[in-house]
């Protein structure tokens, strides 16, 4: 593993543990030696986990859309911003760019991103691991609605495990050092990682 995608929110949240967790994520990730791969903003979570990073020395690699860049709240002191035309590139770069999905709390966004990411897993597109900082218990519920959708006969248990839900980064760090996924949905994984 090299690098790691950190989805969370463009917003700090009300909780100031959602900031500590970013900051936490970022020097962690530098210290670790690991690319951050994030969504290129100066703002919010998103913001702090970038500035960790690089306070700690770590290489930073941000995806952002024209658009977002020219309302001007792309970070100007990453180790690269690569500008994309839409927010489908983005998300493809950053999931070539990134060895794993890690999520902090985050909104609609960060929601949309990591579940696009869990898909793609579980269809055998990527073998890379998926997973929560579940800060504050803020993951809970969604845990809970996961959890009702195999119970209730639409996606396989061994599906839903595959997520990682960790207290702290350092733990869904080890966790995704240790990951081994499951078999594909559908058979057999393809031959080359594809999106």
């Amino acid at each position: 593993m090299k690098s790691i995608c950190i989805y969370c929110g463009s917003s700090p949240g009300t909780d100031p543990r959602f900031m500590e967790a970013a900051v936490e994520a970022g020097t962690l990730i530098a210290k670790a030696g690991l690319t951050l791969v994030y969504g290129g903003g100066r703002v919010g979570l998103m913001g702090a986990t970038a500035d960790a990073a690089l306070a700690a020395g770590g290489k930073v690699v941000g995806v952002m859309p024209a658009d977002l860049v020219s309302q001007e709240i792309a970070h100007a002191g990453l180790t690269e911003l690569k500008v994309v035309n839409s927010m489908h590139e983005r998300k493809w770069a950053m999931a070539e760019l990134a060895d794993g999905f890690l999520c902090l709390p985050g909104g609609p966004g960060t929601f949309e991103e990591i579940f696009e990411q869990w898909t793609w897993a579980l269809l055998g597109f990527h073998a890379k691991p998926c997973g929560f900082v579940n800060v504050g218990g803020y993951y809970d519920l969604l845990r809970q609605t996961i959890q009702q959708m195999a119970d209730n006969g639409f996606i396989a248990q061994q599906y839903v495990d595959m997520l990682v839900y960790a207290d702290s980064v350092q733990e869904a760090l080890d966790r995704f050092a240790a990951y081994v996924p499951p078999p594909p949905k559908w058979g057999v994984r393809p031959v080359e990682q594809r999106y």
